[in-house]
């Protein structure tokens, strides 16, 4: 018989040499399988039933990797090495359908649990995918049947398809650089890179990007997008509970004996005391997402993420920690609790021998964002989730991963626990997730005090679980002091580690998470919708080839999707009548709400202050999240965003179209080329100067670059004329702006012809309007 370990090396050495072969050139033939894949099994056979159904069990360290169908992942593979995977497979499936067992194919009894099939029922007779799978066996049987409608292509679309943006309006350089330089910077663009793009047009986007990604705002909105997805700041309790007791006692909480003796009022040190007791939390629960600013910033790797040998420490921090008297020459500012710098942490030392942290080189083996106190927190472990809830965050945060659509629910746990003294070891429908998830979890047993630090189980791990390893390699017992860094090490060379990133970066930018394969296999629509998902994926997995081969630096995946089709799309251009075609169009164009924070930053950038009033809860009732019982933002307003849009809209025109004509003309955002005294329907050229004073608005507030006498201006002049006109037709109309409009606003000019107001309710319409509240 063939060992397991043989056939593991033979797996694994065909998966490679197909990278070798695929890239050497194309192929005629391998493995009795043609040079090309059947549009049938890449379309039908693969999307809906190899990926969905088998790949999980039938691939090397799958439960059935043993089996004679053993099944490469496309999605581990890039470029012509991901065709081979294809064709791997092909072959694969084409070899076992001409294997009969009696009367009828291995197969065909197999996917309904016959044969002692360890996956058990996969497929039920009368379903659409025991169908496809049986006409692939009927196809494979006879190389005639069905090959005038289905013939052996190329890995390409099939020829008849539109192009996929055929369709769709594109935004022009100016609004792409608007939305860019909005959402990374919280600024509009200047007008020298206005008029570069102007001159240059799309190829000048990413010269620009490259000093926009400079900014410090930049690094604001990349810690936000990223504590999005890693929500490390909503950990429970304080934020130094992050630093054991066991390690740290004497140090966590030194700004209860921090020497304020300089203070002589008692009322002013003990506000003192709070004050730095707060900055002191606030910068422990900043150090991962500073983790994430000092690799973009400094242009290193984003590996790192997963590998880096160090993490960031404050001042303030480094007290907590215990180092500060170490570290204190290497701050530029010893009193600045937000000054960050990058450090190795010592090995850690318990109260007792026990707690002490096994260590080959005296260090904390730091692994990235991964063994920060603060991640391990933030996802700790019960004695019976065995870190499990780790293993699951890992698979999503840097693989990409929904470890939880692995197998299907067990149907009877009941029964199924009777039947096997360890179901997650030995229960089919237990191990095909288990079998993935368990090993992860075992790479955290040293992380296992009940804060989330490091903590040996009494006992020793787990022996009823699979122990420590990664996609079927098992970690070396030496390697154990530091099983994380070996987790990473691992990781960043795995290309769904490259993809998971670029995924990350697109939901930064987009607000939405990328498409999910279709997974109905009876919906009418099931081939639109995966042909938008492989369009999507496409564009994801080419990124991602490309920044790992920029040595993974973040910032050009931030480039590439910004100039990309998807970035770039501005909606439909006409209406689609063709089902089949909204389907595959139906993510396209970028409608995001706002989050709180780029509401604020718009606001800034728009009217020279934020609105200042999107913070704590009412940032909440607007979407925003806590990390912690909140963690996804909301996708579509509700009645009180609603309501809350209708006060920013009225609060935020009262007071600044009111402020920007107090100032002189040249200091003016909104209104820099016309007076209040100008009325509508006294002049031509009064009309005209309102009438580009309402071009110049629509530009700024919503980004919209219109003629003087679009349906747009037009609609927005009846506005303010017909104010000024319902305002003449009042008795007794005061003189002035409100009241609540003009008490911040020192020398507030007065509104004898109601000029101020009308122009305010235009200001108001446009901040009510999608392109306001929408990216």
């Amino acid at each position: 018989m063939i060992s397991h370990s043989f056939l593991r090396a033979a797996s694994l050495l065909l998966f490679f040499a197909l990278i070798t072969f695929a890239q050497a050139e194309e192929p005629k033939n391998y493995d009795g399988c043609t040079a090309t894949v059947d549009r049938y099994f890449l379309d039908e056979v693969w999307a809906k039933v190899g990926s969905q159904k088998c790949l999980t069990c039938h691939k090397e360290g799958g439960d059935a990797e043993e089996s004679k169908l053993l099944l490469l992942d496309p999605q581990r593979a890039v470029g012509t090495a991901q065709d081979a995977a294809h064709r791997h497979n092909q072959a694969a499936f084409a070899r076992i359908a001409k294997m009969k067992e009696g009367k009828d194919y291995r197969i065909l009894q197999k996917i309904v649990g016959g044969l002692d099939h360890g996956g058990e029922v996969v497929l039920p007779a009368d379903s659409t995918g025991y169908k496809i799978v049986a006409e692939f066996v009927k196809r494979t049987n006879d190389p005639h049947a069905g090959s005038s409608s289905k013939p052996s292509v190329e890995l390409v679309e099939e020829k008849n398809a539109p192009p996929f943006f055929a369709g769709v309006a594109m935004l022009d350089d100016r609004r792409l650089l608007r939305r860019a330089t909005l959402s990374l910077a919280g600024r509009l663009p200047t007008t020298a890179e206005v008029e570069r793009v102007q001159k240059e047009g799309l190829q000048a986007v990413p010269a620009i990007l490259d000093e926009v990604l400079k900014e410090d705002a930049f690094y604001t909105r990349l810690r936000e997008g990223f504590n999005d997805i890693f929500l490390t700041v909503g950990y429970d309790d304080g934020a130094e509970s992050a630093l054991a007791y066991d390690h740290f006692s004497k140090t966590r909480n030194w700004t209860q004996n921090h020497d304020l003796s300089h203070i002589e009022n008692e009322k002013e040190r003990t506000q003192a005391r709070y004050k730095i007791s707060d900055q002191y939390r606030e910068a422990l629960l900043r150090e991962p997402m500073k983790l994430v600013e000092h690799i973009v910033r400094n242009d290193r790797p984003f590996s790192e993420i997963i590998t880096a040998d160090y993490i960031m420490i404050s001042p303030f921090t480094a007290r907590g920690y215990g180092i500060y008297d170490e570290l204190k020459d290497k701050f530029k500012d010893p009193d600045d609790p937000f000054e960050f710098i990058p450090v190795r942490l010592k090995a850690l030392v318990g109260r007792e021998k026990s707690q002490n942290q096994e260590s080959a080189t005296g260090f904390y083996p730091h692994a990235g964002i991964l063994s920060t106190f603060q991640y391990l927190r933030r996802y700790p472990t019960t004695e019976t989730n065995r870190n499990r809830l780790r293993a699951r965050m890992y698979f999503q945060h840097f693989l990409g991963i929904d470890a939880l659509e692995l197998a299907a629910r067990v149907s009877d746990a009941a029964a199924v626990t009777a039947k096997f003294e360890t179901p997650t070891t030995q229960a089919a429908e237990c191990v095909v997730c288990h079998k993935t998830i368990d090993p992860i979890a075992s790479l955290f047993q040293d992380y296992y005090h009940f804060e989330g630090v490091y903590g040996r189980r009494k006992g020793g791990w787990y022996k009823d679980m699979f122990q420590a390893g990664f996609e079927g390699e098992e970690m070396p017992a030496e390697e154990r002091w530091r099983s994380l860094p070996w987790l990473g090490e691992r990781t960043v060379k795995d290309p769904r580690f490259a993809v998971a990133m670029v995924e990350h970066v697109y939901y930064i930018l987009t607000g939405r998470k990328v498409l999910l394969p279709p997974k109905d296999l009876d919906d009418p629509l099931f081939t639109a919708k995966r042909r938008a998902y492989q369009e999507q994926r496409k564009l994801i997995e080419n990124t991602a080839q490309k920044f790992a081969g920029n040595n993974f630096n973040l910032k050009g995946a931030f480039k590439d999707l910004v100039v990309s089709d998807f970035y770039r799309a501005d909606g439909l251009a006409t209406s689609i009548g063709d089902p089949a075609r909204r389907a595959e169009l139906d993510d396209i164009g970028l409608v995001h709400l706002l989050t709180p924070e780029q509401v604020e930053r718009k606001t800034g950038a728009i009217f020279g202050q934020p609105w200042g009033r999107l913070r704590e809860q009412m940032a909440m009732l607007y979407g925003g999240i806590d990390s912690k019982e909140v963690t996804e933002r909301a996708a579509d307003p509700s009645g009180a965003m609603g309501a809350i849009q209708r006060i920013l809209s009225n609060d935020i025109a009262c007071r600044q179209v009111l402020k920007d004509f107090a100032r002189p003309a040249s200091e003016r955002l909104l209104f820099p080329h016309i007076e209040a005294t100008v009325l509508p329907g006294e002049s031509d050229d009064g009309d005209k100067q309102i009438r580009q004073a309402l071009v110049e608005l629509h530009e700024r507030i919503l980004g919209q670059y219109l003629a003087v006498d679009s349906a747009e201006i037009d609609r927005s002049f009846k506005l303010f004329a017909g104010v000024v006109g319902d305002a003449k037709d009042r008795k007794g109309v005061e003189k002035v702006e409100a009241y609540h409009c003009r008490t911040h606003v020192p020398d507030a000019p007065k509104d004898p012809e109601y000029t101020i107001r009308a122009w305010r309710s235009v200001v108001t319409y446009l901040l009510r309007r999608q392109e306001f509240l929408y990216e």
